[in-house]
């Protein structure tokens, strides 16, 4: 029989464990504004923006200068470059989000590469000078980390080989992290690209979870001091056939609730392609549906936090006000999107208090 040599000591697996909780205390989500320079760049295009390096500090220092940033916000994930820029005040970023109270985190794969032999399928790179990079991040005021694997839904895919190389990756990464002091996302997104019905991303989703979640015990990463990004169980894009947020909800948490074990602290969940409006009611849904659920389920959303407030920005600093207004509103309908239904009574006594922010947010974004 094979035995576990110990990989974390006890203190260790404390701070990480703190870490996960204090990133998914309830209400609280994950703003994803780990952008690359070239997907920043594109936001910009959209409102006739420049994509210099001024004007990502200048919104990313927007956001973050919001004064009510902590009360739905539980981690911020940095890009390298942003990690290093200064606030208007002076001071840098990291430091910013902690004086708020909000955990720092830091992507840190280098993107996709394609895979031989399969039907356009990639893994991700990264590995080479992953330990050394997250000793310095977490020098550099880093707790937690993200590592976005991809697969898609096709006729062919995902295949075996994209499945498997993508969950010993994750885990590999997972692994790397904790020993140098990092909450690791792990981050299997299935893009919603294509016409396969919800069924059918319900069980692509199962197969690629259960899938990382053997890898992660293969490698003996310590489930408590980690965190789940996964994509919500939806239709592709081109399916003709529309669902319910009651159906994603119910969908999307029976694919949990068959594969992640409940000592995963937080599921945090990406946007995946929806709009504002459905991100949010596609996580109240899965926050109402009538089964146990183990996890804290919020959310980690980046355009879905932000495309409301660069529209109102358009690179204006007269618009900066209106801008932090647009994100705050936002940034609430999500936080009420990630409370359970007692949560929400014991807050504010409905849970049509999110119904009714959401209507009198529509006007605003569509």
């Amino acid at each position: 029989m094979t035995h576990q040599f110990p990989a974390l000591s006890p203190e260790q697996k404390k701070e990480l464990s703190d870490i996960a909780q204090r990133m998914v205390a309830p209400g609280k989500g994950i703003l994803a504004a780990d952008e690359s320079t070239g997907t920043m760049g594109n936001r910009l295009k959209k409102i006739n923006v420049e994509n210099s390096e001024e004007n990502r500090r200048y919104f990313r220092d927007l956001l973050f200068s919001v004064d009510t940033l902590a009360s739905s916000i539980g981690g911020v994930i940095c890009f390298h470059e942003t990690l290093y820029q200064k606030a208007d005040n002076g001071k840098l970023f990291p430091q910013v989000i902690k004086d708020k109270g909000i955990v720092v985190g830091i992507k840190v794969d280098k993107g996709t590469a394609g895979l031989n032999g399969t039907d356009g399928e990639t893994t991700t790179q990264g590995l080479d000078g992953l330990s050394e990079r997250c000793a310095q991040y977490k020098k550099d005021g880093c707790d937690f980390a993200k590592w976005r694997s991809v697969l898609k839904i096709s006729d062919g895919c995902p295949s075996a080989l994209a499945i498997a190389e993508n969950a010993n990756v994750l885990a590999r990464y997972a692994s790397i992290c904790q020993q140098n002091g990092l909450v690791p996302i792990v981050e299997p997104e299935i893009l919603p690209d294509g016409d396969h019905d919800l069924k059918r991303c319900q069980y692509v989703t199962e197969k690629v979870l259960a899938a990382v979640y053997k890898a992660l015990s293969d490698h003996h990463v310590y489930l408590e001091g980690t965190l789940l990004k996964p994509n919500m169980v939806t239709a592709g894009h081109s399916c003709t056939q529309k669902f319910t947020p009651e159906e994603v909800g119910m969908a999307t948490v029976t694919a949990l609730r068959r594969t992640v074990p409940s000592a995963v602290p937080g599921v945090c969940f990406l946007s995946g392609g929806q709009s504002e409006e459905e991100a949010s009611l596609n996580l109240n849904a899965v926050n109402q549906v009538p089964l146990h659920r183990p996890w804290k389920l919020t959310f980690s959303f980046g355009r879905a936090l932000q495309a409301s407030a660069l529209a109102a920005w358009q690179g204006k600093t007269a618009n900066k006000a209106a801008s932090q207004q647009a994100f705050s509103t936002r940034a609430k309908v999500s936080q009420w999107g990630g409370f359970s239904q007692l949560e929400r009574l014991g807050h504010h006594g409905s849970i049509l208090h999110l119904t009714a922010m959401c209507i009198s947010v529509v006007p605003l974004y569509s």
